[in-house]
């Protein structure tokens, strides 16, 4: 079985395209932390048979940590380690609202036993100031003589794929869960920090749908800067939060801001769309053609894990750091009745 979690602040419309489309292109069950209250998303998510979602507020934290990839990596890593005791999920990928796996799974089902990560590699959409519907034309990794030529029409800056993508280029990863391993925003690291062995093939991706509109630009620039004081961001857009940073510090009209806000996408962010597809260097994808027809979790390992993530409300969540000793993770899951797993559970929980 194959689980996601994600903490996720974003619009209904665009949790159910992210649900549906992950559900559709490989995934089994979410795991979602709503990164706040949203009454609207909250009740669609809590119909879906294929979703455990946690409102992750002041509540669920106690003190809620300032910093959104600190939030997202704990998230991560209390979902893994809850998973390593609930019988039934083989892999978990930690992946973004705006992030959609297509994931082969006769691929992922024949990963060596010597692996304990799998990456999804990026395809990212293209961005343009306006689409009809959701993209259905990506980017992919290039290779040096394509970025060149791209460098030499002007499309992008460097031959890179680091202006080529806005968003990352790193991709997306799976741990198979346990304790001894530990997921970041983008790898899989063991406890000296260090990245484990990828598996990786043909048939594993991410589709990004990073700021693939001016609308979305401005939407998520927006809620990206309200998060927290702190964002990890490629050195590339940088520039561009410290010019959004800038402009929102200045006594604009909204009609105005906005205006300016839209200048930026195009300097910054708009992609040469008609070049990229006559080059062929673009992807077409569309997950609402996913044919996967997800497992349920079992209704007792479902329930199991509500109790789990229940029982962590507003308990410290430090003991699931990245990178942290294992042994504090393991008293936290002993003192939700969760240490050797499904059976102490049910037992602590009045059942046989």
């Amino acid at each position: 079985m194959i689980a996601t979690v994600s903490t996720v602040k974003d619009t209904l419309a665009n949790v159910q395209r992210f649900v549906r489309g992950n559900l559709a292109g490989g995934v089994d069950h979410m795991v979602v932390f709503l990164d706040g209250p949203d009454a609207e998303v909250e009740a669609w998510l809590a119909s879906q048979e294929h979703v455990t979602h946690v409102v992750a507020d002041e509540t669920w934290w106690g003190k809620r940590p300032a910093d959104l990839n600190n939030r997202q990596r704990l998230n991560a890593n209390i979902a893994k380690a809850l998973l390593s005791v609930v019988p039934g999920v083989d892999w978990l990928f930690h992946v973004d609202a705006d992030e959609i796996c297509q994931i082969d799974r006769s691929v992922i089902d024949a990963v060596p036993a010597e692996y304990d990560a799998v990456r999804l590699a990026p395809l990212e959409a293209v961005s343009r100031k306006q689409w009809d519907a959701d993209p259905t034309w990506f980017k992919r990794l290039l290779d040096e003589p394509d970025l060149k030529l791209l460098e030499v029409l002007g499309v992008i800056d460097k031959p890179a794929n680091g202006h080529l993508f806005h968003g990352h280029v790193e991709g997306k990863t799976a741990v198979r869960p346990g304790l001894d391993r530990w997921l970041t925003i983008h790898r899989t690291v063991d406890e000296k920090r260090e990245e484990v062995p990828h598996f990786a093939a043909a048939g594993l991706q991410v589709l990004h749908y990073e700021s693939y509109s001016g609308e979305d630009f401005v939407r998520k620039w927006s809620a990206m800067l309200a998060a927290g004081p702190e964002i990890s961001l490629r050195p590339v857009r940088e520039r561009t939060k410290q010019a959004i940073q800038a402009l929102i510090g200045k006594p604009l009209t909204p009609e105005l801001r906005e205006q300016y806000l839209m200048r930026i996408f195009e300097q910054t962010t708009e992609d040469d769309f008609d070049t990229l597809r006559e080059l062929g260097l673009l992807v077409e994808a569309d997950p609402t053609l996913g044919t996967h027809t997800p497992q349920p979790l079992d209704a007792d390992a479902r329930e199991q894990l509500a109790g789990l993530l229940a029982a962590l409300a507003g308990e410290p969540k430090e003991a699931f750091r990245v990178c942290g000793p294992v042994g504090p993770a393991q008293e936290a899951l002993s003192r939700l009745g969760a240490g050797d797993g499904k059976k102490s559970w049910w037992r602590k929980n009045g059942r046989s």
